[in-house]
């Protein structure tokens, strides 16, 4: 069977596995901020749809001066795109037949990008379950390569790795002339985050890759920024297409922007929720994630196939993200969001109902 390469989209999951969908359903497989998008673009969405009457900004001048003083650089450190996808693929372009090393499990973005420009791909695999560092096998790995993946927060655990954990491997990629994409996708949802942008200045070998789709609940809009030293950023820019992300996503990341009590407001919400699940899943001796983002891996430890666990799940019109194609993983746990507290309650139920049919069964 081919399972679908990501979250969201589930008619494609059900369509896999020869199912019909249910009508009353909650996605779990897209890590989309569960207060949906800011109350500023749907009260403002006709002043949005008046900027389609022209072309964008190719160079997204003013989104990009905002988010240079957001985050505290340049302009010319900065490149938005079309979402962390396309961000992805221009590296992988830059990185055209070189050999790339992926952390897994990770986002199988980064693999099709490097396979689709003739890369020599190897893997570091983190330690199954804990996903914790051998740092001498990576050292080994890296003697070759020419760049490193990095998601952190990492996609589909959600665990964050220290600012110091991931110096410690930008100065062993510089040491062995090689690039860093960190993919920061979730990073806005951490608590506790560590900003990896002052590195950028002391190390060119560092690329940062962020998306404000998830944040901001805009998947559909499609936006996202890169931070590297002024030389990458020239050198993608020339792969790039003009007019690459559109009026509409330009404006609406603007605005996004100037909302911080939003922000505040969906890290307070997600933190709560998770506390409440994990609390919950404790109380039912199942298998969590250390995650720090608004998502997290949950394990059925009566069954080593997740695979009966979570067809239930389906039929009962939860839909989590499977884990099939993450090497390291496979299948072995689910992938579930953290979404609004009447979604994560209908989770809860039919995981109770789940473990009442199980137990009724052995």
């Amino acid at each position: 069977m081919k399972w679908p390469s990501h979250g969201s989209n589930p008619q494609y999951l059900f369509e896999a596995l020869n199912k019909e969908m249910p009508k009353e359903k909650v996605d779990f497989s897209a890590n989309i901020n569960p207060l949906g998008p800011p109350a500023i673009l749907k009260e403002n969405w006709q002043s949005l749809f008046h900027t389609i009457t022209d072309y964008p900004d190719p160079k997204g001048n003013l989104l990009k001066e905002k988010l240079a003083n957001h985050v505290g650089i340049t302009k010319d450190q900065l490149l938005l795109g079309n979402g962390g996808a396309e961000l992805i693929y221009l590296i992988a372009r830059m990185l055209a037949g070189k050999r790339v090393v992926i952390v897994q499990p990770a986002f199988s973005e980064y693999e099709e990008a490097c396979r689709a420009n003739g890369c020599t791909i190897d893997y570091h695999q983190l330690q199954p379950n804990q996903w914790k560092w051998d740092f001498a096998n990576l050292s080994s790995k890296l003697d070759k390569a020419d760049a490193l993946f990095l998601c952190n927060p990492n996609n589909p655990t959600g665990i964050y790795y220290s600012k110091s954990t991931v110096l410690e491997i930008l100065q062993l990629c510089a040491q062995k002339n090689c690039f860093l994409i960190v993919d920061e996708a979730f990073y806005d949802f951490v608590l506790n985050y560590e900003p990896l942008i002052d590195c950028i200045s002391d190390f060119k070998n560092l690329l940062i890759i962020r998306s404000m789709t998830k944040m901001y609940a805009i998947p559909g809009l499609r936006l996202g920024y890169l931070i590297a030293n002024r030389t990458i950023i020239n050198k993608l820019i020339t792969y790039q297409p003009q007019w690459s992300v559109n009026a509409i996503a330009l404006k609406a990341g603007e605005w996004c922007l100037s909302n911080e009590s939003y922000r505040n407001k969906t890290i307070e919400l997600v933190s709560t929720e998770k506390k409440r699940l994990f609390s919950f899943y404790q109380s039912l001796n199942f298998q969590v994630s250390l995650s720090a983002t608004n998502f997290y891996l949950l394990k059925e430890p009566k069954l080593k196939d997740q695979f009966p666990f979570f067809q239930f799940l389906l039929e009962k019109g939860i839909i989590p993200r499977h884990t099939m194609n993450f090497p390291g993983i496979d299948g072995e746990w689910i992938r579930f969001a953290i979404k609004a507290p009447h979604d994560n309650n209908r989770l809860m139920e039919a995981v109770v109902e789940w473990r009442d049919s199980l137990q009724s069964s052995l």
